[in-house]
């Protein structure tokens, strides 16, 4: 799924259902609804990656990264650092 795409509503924000969440343009594995959880953004939340490189980030700002997918480069969107369900934890 691609998380920047918001037209009619974001399908997945309120999905809670156990699985894995995948890139839309190579099927590699990006976050379990293990790490999903409820937040106000309008877009899904997750804590953690599945894997490592589940997906690749770099810098646009002080505690904000740009998230693309680990494998293919697709878009995700952001990761914001301290900003998780606890302390000392980031939302995707």
């Amino acid at each position: 799924m691609s998380f920047c795409r918001f037209v009619g509503g974001e399908v997945y924000k309120d999905h809670f259902k156990p699985g894995i969440y995948v890139c839309t343009k190579c099927d590699y594995q990006l976050f379990s609804s293990r790490s999903k959880y409820e937040h106000s953004s309008p877009w899904p939340a997750f804590t953690e990656t599945v894997h490592e490189d589940s997906v690749s980030k770099h810098e646009e700002r002080p505690g904000a990264y740009k998230v693309r997918c680990g494998k293919c480069g697709n878009g995700l969107g952001h990761e914001f650092v301290n900003d998780g369900p606890s302390k000392g934890q980031s939302r995707f």
